[in-house]
């Protein structure tokens, strides 16, 4: 059994009654569970999991692949505030995404979990803004190593790490309307 602090990333459908969780968990990096009977009204996941919660969870990991057991679940942090501006949430989405797209399974990279959880409660109580979707962009480069502060962050992941998450054009048309 393991156990740790993590941010849920993705909500991915298994079957009529189970999800796929993506976590960036502190200590882990990113960790993908299967929450049997979360989409169940009544199961012992309702109300527990949904996108950009943060929460202490337990997990059963599997031999055989990178897609373990999800055995408890205790939200800490429900990030209600960004729920209430689509601009926030897409921001959240984004970042997410990001993390994703950039971190391995298995690799801990505890200075991303830091920054996601920083971004996500700044977005909780402050709202998005240009200046810290680039501030986010700019600690991941720094945090990956492929950036050298001297073009853009954005371009040096997406050089790095392949073409970025579409939901970053979004965003930016939001914050620059």
């Amino acid at each position: 059994m393991q156990s740790g602090r993590g941010i849920i990333l993705r909500l991915t459908k298994l079957s009529d009654t189970s999800l796929i969780v993506t976590w960036c968990v502190e200590g882990h990096g990113l960790v993908k569970t299967v929450a049997k009977g979360a989409r169940n009204a009544k199961g012992k996941f309702s109300g527990k999991i949904d996108l950009f919660y943060l929460a202490e969870i337990d997990w059963v990991e599997s031999r055989r692949s990178e897609l373990h057991t999800l055995r408890e679940v205790q939200p800490l942090e429900y990030h209600a505030g960004l729920r209430q501006r689509y601009k926030d949430v897409l921001m959240a989405g984004y970042f997410s995404a990001l993390v994703e797209h950039v971190m391995e399974v298995g690799l801990s990279e505890e200075e991303v979990f830091d920054l996601l959880q920083r971004a996500l409660q700044y977005l909780d109580q402050k709202g998005g803004e240009r200046r810290g979707l680039e501030h986010f962009e700019n600690e991941l480069a720094k945090m990956t190593g492929v950036w050298d502060g001297k073009r853009r962050s954005f371009l040096a992941l997406e050089d790095a790490f392949g073409k970025l998450p579409p939901t970053r054009k979004q965003c930016l048309e939001l914050l620059d309307a």
